[in-house]
């Protein structure tokens, strides 16, 4: 097992800022998606997809769970962009940041591996990342489920305890933590949870606040 300290990032909401373009776009396409597949009406296909999303933390378990969806299917249809570089809201200095952190690099996403990759490459930082973990890779068992932490920690021979989770959902947070990571929290949240180490409000404050987790 590699001693060697390494970085698992997660991408929406921590690499850049999802909430102003993607997510409501995405929020849109599965409503979308639920209305004419599942052959509902707006609200209804809105209310289903908000309902499987806190009962389940994906709405595509849900689909899964009571209507046989395709997963593959589901993902590729709900995360198409006609533009997204100009979607994409980028952090400040965030390669300047990345290539300041000691250590491998990973991306741990629930979002699928095409959408992943490409805003990866619209922000420019690709080539930074070791590998890119998303949701088909892992099963299609999102975070927080343990099993997918697990998985990337052996393929890469990662020591939790010498893994750094940045996150922007404490649930996933916490599982992080209760692996033995060291966890960062990225949020505009003043108090933070027993099991956040370290808390940011934009990932480039980490390269200056990162000594602190060692």
């Amino acid at each position: 097992m590699s001693g060697e300290q390494s970085w698992i990032f997660d991408l929406d909401n921590t690499l850049h800022n999802a909430s102003p373009h993607i997510f409501p776009h995405i929020n849109r396409a599965m409503t979308d998606y639920i209305k004419r597949h599942l052959d509902l009406d707006e609200p209804g296909a809105g209310a289903l997809r908000r309902d499987y999303w806190q009962r389940y933390g994906a709405t595509l378990l849900g689909l899964i769970r009571h209507h046989d969806t395709d997963p593959r299917h589901f993902l590729w249809h709900t995360h198409q962009f006609a533009d997204l570089p100009r979607m994409v809201v980028r952090e400040p200095l965030l390669r300047h940041t990345l290539r300041r952190l000691r250590g491998r690099k990973y991306l741990f996403s629930n979002a699928p591996r095409h959408y992943a990759l490409a805003v990866l490459r619209v922000l420019g930082i690709t080539d930074l990342f070791e590998a890119v973990y998303s949701i088909e890779r892992v099963n299609f068992r999102p975070k927080p489920d343990t099993r997918g932490f697990l998985q990337l920690c052996r393929a890469h021979q990662l020591q939790p305890r010498r893994c750094i989770m940045v996150e922007d959902t404490l649930e996933n947070l916490r599982t992080a933590k209760r692996l033995g990571m060291k966890t960062v929290w990225v949020s505009h949240s003043g108090r933070a949870p027993g099991y956040v180490d370290l808390r940011i409000a934009g990932i480039g404050e980490l390269s200056r606040t990162a000594s602190s987790l060692h």
